[in-house]
């Protein structure tokens, strides 16, 4: 029964700052403003394949963790390069000051992570092709290349 998941919330403590940053730091599209309490709903893809709640909550915010699925070659080539142009700071799963994209063999994926204005921790996701290696754990492409292939 369940194709996978719709949408999901996160809490922002200023709901117009993160509406701007959402649609015109990483290219969402507004799909509803409740003027009468502080949310807001934001299309992800095309097709309203998936939509992102935002809840403004002044007070004990607390902060979530989400992916966004991308295409690998988006991934590698490009993410981390339009993250630091809209001043975000890319990073990996490690948080070991290398800001590229690193493997989480089990799966396998290809991951890179950065946050909102809020802290909340948000990420570009893409399932890599082959079977996973748990015995991997978590490292660079390169070494997932390598590997792979063994």
């Amino acid at each position: 029964m369940i194709k996978g998941l719709y949408e999901t919330h996160v809490q922002v403590s200023n709901l117009e700052n993160a509406i701007q940053f959402y649609t015109e730091v990483l290219g969402l599209e507004l799909a509803h403003h409740d003027e009468t309490r502080p949310i807001a709903f934001l299309w992800i893809g095309k097709n309203k394949e998936s939509m992102l709640g935002l809840w403004e909550q002044k007070e004990n915010l607390q902060t979530r963790h989400f992916a966004f699925s991308a295409d690998k070659e988006d991934i590698l080539n490009y993410s981390v390069d339009f993250l630091k142009n809209k001043n975000l700071k890319p990073y990996n799963f490690l948080k070991d000051g290398i800001d590229e994209p690193m493997v989480f063999a089990w799966m396998p994926a290809l991951a890179i992570y950065f946050n909102d204005p809020d802290g909340n921790q948000l990420e570009f996701i893409s399932i890599l092709e082959g079977d996973g290696k748990p015995e991997l754990g978590v490292i660079s492409y390169k070494e997932w290349l390598e590997k792979k292939l063994r």
